[in-house]
């Protein structure tokens, strides 16, 4: 019997030994090792998801949050002081505006209150002369109608007048200008001398006005009454 052989295998019949198979499993275990890192860490990742998907744990509330929330208060903060000085300073300087606007317009209506004012005081000023001019005037003219009127507003009737228009009649005839080179009596009333005249006016040399105001005045105080002043010239020619 022929001693026996060992089949010659061609290469597809060739058996796996056991050593080639324990190399094959080996890169098996290998790839196992080196992709349950990546396992691990896709199941991290996976679970991370989800922790943040349906919202943070009490640890992480707890913690970031704060420092989040208490840096969006401080920018807040932040911008809301820079807004309000800002608002602050476009207030100010409105309010500046406006002052200076009041301001400029109150002087402008002073001014013109002033202008008025001066105005009005040179207009009845010019008026004022000019009454008296008139007056002056009318009283140069009308001596004796200036005389009656006065003579009543001192409560002196027609025949207190009548004594005055004779007294001052044979005095002077009622001119203004009447000037007495002997004595140095002036005017109306002839008053001795014409400088006397000057405490009841400046112009006591031209208005009959002045002259009437001073020799009223003269009798009142010196005789009470023209009838009595008159009586007094009849007896001594003088008064």
């Amino acid at each position: 019997m022929p001693p026996h052989r060992l089949h010659e295998l061609t290469d597809e019949q060739e058996p796996t030994p056991a050593t080639t198979r324990g190399q094959r499993r080996a890169p098996r275990r290998r790839l196992a090792r080196i992709a349950a890192p990546g396992v691990v860490a896709v199941s991290a990742c996976v679970l991370a998801g989800a922790a943040l998907t349906s919202g943070p744990a009490p640890q992480a509330e707890a913690a970031v949050p704060d420092r989040i929330l208490q840096a969006a208060e401080l920018q807040r903060q932040t911008t809301t002081s820079a807004a309000w000085f800002a608002q602050s300073d476009v207030r100010a300087a409105s309010d500046q505006r406006l002052a200076q606007e009041r301001a400029a317009a109150e002087a402008a209506a002073a001014a013109e209150a002033a202008r008025l004012a001066a105005e009005a005081a040179r207009l009845a000023e010019e008026a004022r002369a000019q009454a008296a001019a008139e007056a002056t005037r009318n009283a140069q003219r009308d001596p004796r109608s200036v005389a009656r009127i006065m003579a009543a507003d001192r409560g002196w009737g027609e025949e207190q007048f009548s004594c005055l228009d004779s007294l001052w009649t044979k005095e002077s005839g009622w001119d203004y200008a009447a000037d007495n080179p002997t004595s140095s009596a002036y005017g109306i009333p002839q008053s001795l001398p014409g400088s006397k005249m000057a405490s009841a006016g400046a112009d006591w040399e031209t208005n009959p006005v002045t002259q009437i105001t001073w020799g009223l005045g003269y009798i009142e105080n010196r005789y009470g009454t023209p009838c009595r002043a008159w009586s007094h010239s009849k007896a001594n020619n003088w008064y």
